[in-house]
């Protein structure tokens, strides 16, 4: 196709509202549906527990990966590069397993680092085996860190099509014809907005703010994470003079402090990449189907296109929160788990039973322990191998 048969196809793209009424409302009717199954189905999942979610967003993944393998299969099919599909389904798994495997190491390091049989999978790990892990990390740290990010993309979707169905006018990209400038603006200012009332609601959930330490766990488990994240606390806020007079001159009264929690001024830093940048991703998509002259990466979902036309901007907006987080957000607490890895890790076996010693006797002076536990429990309790790989240390 030349680039004057493209330009003409350009110029014959029609804006949604400028759409027949009897085919815009029928897509309307079938996005709508379809809309509220997928987010009915996410908070059911969402309430099942993490181990559902991490198993949804692998198999949101898996579903995406295979359909931009789809497109990208004919081309390789015409240079003649055999084995295309496998070896593509051999780096995705090999990448899975070397990027989940990070995550559950760190956040199970007490069960896993003990366990003679995963002790070997966690040690030689990397030599064993990146977007998966970020997600994944957000859901370990508090599902609050994956919800937030993902509705504010899903949020600023939906009030895309919204804002440009009813009063978009002015075209946003000719890589993506149909967004126009009236549907990003508005769907702006409705994520603010969201981002904000979100958070402000979901922090008062502890299922939604603790970091997971049972993959069993569930919104009906009774769950308590302590000590909170000071995020998630309301502090006081002097609001400038301009304000407080303009507060002052509309309702007649005298404010000049308010409560925010600082996750609600996190979530609003969210909502603006989420409707400022987070875009660019879907923009990369359509510029990836033009190449390939699809209209879609596939048709899994009625009226959305494929898996990938619905996700393209969430692992561009995944990869944000992880970095944001880490950076500005995290607040590091010592627990059994690291400080068990760092023994094992960098403590000699002369170090670790001395440390076994001292804690013992630290708990037979505190009166918690019977002196006889330190015999019991320490050098002497060794076995004839364990005492042969000192004596030759």
């Amino acid at each position: 196709m030349t680039l004057e048969n493209k330009a003409k196809e350009e110029e014959k793209v029609t804006l949604l509202a400028d759409e027949s009424s009897k085919k815009k409302w029928k897509n309307w009717w079938v996005r709508t549906v379809t809309t509220l199954m997928m987010i009915g189905t996410f908070f059911m999942i969402l309430a099942s527990g993490h181990i559902w979610v991490i198993l949804m967003v692998i198999a949101i993944s898996t579903i995406v990966y295979n359909e931009v393998l789809q497109i990208a299969q004919g081309p390789a099919k015409d240079s003649s590069f055999k084995w295309f599909k496998t070896m593509s389904w051999y780096f995705l798994v090999t990448t899975t397993y070397y990027l989940y495997g990070e995550s559950i190491i760190y956040y199970f390091q007490s069960i896993v680092l003990v366990d003679a049989v995963l002790l070997p999978f966690a040690t030689h790990h990397r030599f064993i085996s990146f977007i998966l892990y970020v997600i994944v990390n957000n859901i370990l740290e508090g599902l609050i860190w994956f919800f937030i990010p993902t509705s504010l993309v899903i949020t600023n979707d939906i009030f895309a099509y919204i804002c440009g169905f009813f009063w978009g006018r002015h075209q946003l990209i000719q890589l993506s014809p149909k967004k126009t400038v009236e549907g990003f603006v508005g769907a702006w200012i409705c994520t603010l907005i969201f981002g904000f009332l979100a958070s402000s609601l979901l922090m008062r959930f502890n299922y939604m703010i603790c970091p997971v330490k049972d993959l069993s766990m569930s919104a009906w488990s009774d769950i308590n994470c302590d000590p909170v994240n000071p995020v998630f606390t309301a502090v006081p806020w002097n609001l400038p003079e301009t304000v407080i007079s303009i507060i002052k001159t509309l309702f007649h009264k005298q404010v000049t402090t308010i409560w925010i929690a600082p996750v609600q001024i996190h979530a609003l830093v969210m909502a603006c990449f989420a409707s400022l940048i987070a875009p660019f991703g879907g923009f990369f998509a359509s510029g990836v189907k033009r190449a390939f002259n699809v209209k879609d990466f596939g048709q899994s979902i009625p009226g959305h296109g494929g898996m990938t036309d619905r996700m393209d901007c969430q692992f561009l907006m995944g990869f944000f929160a992880h970095i944001y987080y880490q950076s500005f957000i995290k607040t590091n607490h010592l627990n059994v788990g690291t400080i068990l890895a760092s023994v094992i890790n960098n403590l000699t076996l002369h170090e670790q039973l001395e440390l076994l010693e001292r804690i013992l006797t630290y708990f037979i002076n505190q009166g918690i322990m019977d002196a006889s536990v330190l015999e019991k429990c320490g050098s002497s309790a060794l076995t004839e191998h364990s005492r042969q790989l000192l004596e030759n240390l």
